[in-house]
């Protein structure tokens, strides 16, 4: 690091042996580095022949109001999504407020009552809960009479085959495999390993549908779950295939009765996909995809960056400094609410919108205990951005993710490691020995 970013560095409240103890740590990356690159380098050609072969045009970026009949924009951007996913629809419209909606809208649409929901990878995120009906909610899955039924993963994070060939049963309709880990510490899983997974579930009942939530996984390997047999992967535009420029918004890449179930379901019967304008966004869904391999490689980037340097001050990290990776989140466990917040702090005043805000833990709709959540983002809530969050509750681990550049998210992580050591957490003590 030259002398000049140095100085600048200290400036901004990053001292000289956070700053050396960082460039120590970065020094070791340059390989992992190296893959990522690779990866995105893949992923940008992806993208870009998807555009080129849909004949992506100016007037695509142009949009509708109204009833949005006739969105050459809407209807073309879907097309990529289709082509890059290889499924033979998609829906990603403005009119799908979030990932939960998209992960609900995909399960309310393919399922009936009497039919019954499984997932074979434990417990699903907090707000999907609600949604399935776990936690009593006005409109869930429950109310409508279909069933749910959960086989855990086991303690190596590995499937458990034989509870879940015993799970499956002739009411079994959809399988939900959620990609990410959550608010959980186990292993996110790669896309081979959900191949696996569907293929055993297909081999057992040729005639289920398998959906993939695909959050905080686009673009991090070469191929997505669709590539291995999933029927459906859903996910948020404020996520990765965003790349930080989409204002809102979620998508369904899958099988065309999949899809057109759940176009009938965002709009109204007899409807589906004709109408939905797309209200001036277009131009950011389709930039957004353009950049979105390189802004998830620079999220990426800052994941390893995390998982070393607090693996090297004696954290538990999920995943681990060498592990694969498979999304861009990064757990660190501090077995402690103070550590918790103190990192939550030291995110947000690294943030280019309310850096001056300190968050505080509240009881945030759709979870079951307090949560910390530090962002200060262009896009409202966008977790491609750089951001951490955390339920406060036991093991108290922090997941962090995102930065639309990796020097972004390098600053936030050093800023994280100053909080820690200007608030002198209890059981942090290990700063002063590393530092």
């Amino acid at each position: 690091m030259d002398t000049e970013t140095k100085r600048l560095y200290k400036e901004m409240g990053i001292s000289d042996d956070v700053c050396a103890f960082g460039e120590a740590v970065l020094e070791r990356l340059a390989e992992r580095f190296r893959q990522i690159d690779e990866t995105a380098e893949y992923n940008q050609l992806k993208v870009l022949k998807a555009m080129q072969e849909a004949k992506v045009s100016e007037a695509c970026l142009l949009g509708t109001t109204g009833y949005g009949y006739g969105d050459i924009g809407r209807d073309t951007l879907e097309a990529v999504y289709a082509n890059i996913f290889h499924t033979e629809d998609a829906l990603v419209r403005p009119q799908i407020t979030c990932g939960t909606h998209a992960l609900a809208l995909a399960l309310m649409s393919n399922l009936r009552p009497g039919d019954e929901l499984l997932s074979p990878v434990g417990k699903p995120y907090d707000t999907l809960e609600e949604v399935i009906g776990i936690r009593e909610s006005k409109g869930s899955l429950k109310e409508y009479g279909i069933s749910y039924r959960q086989v855990d993963l086991l303690e190596d994070g590995s499937f458990d085959y034989e509870k879940i060939q015993k799970a499956v049963n002739e009411k079994t309709k959809l399988v939900t495999i959620q990609r990410s880990k959550g608010y959980q510490t186990r292993p996110t899983l790669s896309v081979e390993k959900i191949g696996e997974l569907i293929a055993f579930i297909k081999n057992i009942k040729p005639d289920v549908l398998c959906m993939v939530d695909n959050c905080y996984g686009e673009f991090v390997e070469r191929i997505e779950p669709t590539d291995v047999g999933a029927d459906m992967a859903v996910g948020s535009l404020i996520k990765n295939p965003g790349g930080g420029l989409a204002p809102i918004g979620g998508y369904i890449a899958g099988k065309k009765e999949c899809v057109e179930n759940a176009a009938y379901r965002l709009t109204s019967p007899g409807l589906g996909k004709e109408v939905g304008a797309s209200l001036g966004v277009l131009g950011a869904f389709y930039q957004g995809l353009f950049l979105a391999p390189t802004v998830t490689a620079g999220a990426l980037k800052g994941a390893v960056f995390a998982a070393n340097i607090y693996e090297q001050l004696g954290y538990r990290v999920v995943p681990d400094s060498t592990q694969s990776r498979h999304d861009i989140i990064q757990a660190v466990e501090f077995q402690n609410k103070e550590a918790v917040i103190a990192f939550c702090k030291g995110i947000q005043s690294a943030a280019p919108v309310d850096g001056f805000v300190v968050p505080e833990p509240w009881a945030m709709p759709g979870y079951d205990s307090e949560v910390i959540m530090a962002a200060g983002a262009f896009v409202s809530g966008s977790s491609i951005e750089l951001s951490a969050d955390a339920p406060i509750k036991p093991p108290y681990a922090v997941y962090f993710q995102g930065g639309l550049t990796w020097q972004h998210a390098k600053f936030g992580i050093l800023k994280t490691v100053q909080s820690l050591k200007e608030n002198k957490i209890p059981g942090c003590c290990i700063l002063s020995d590393k530092l």
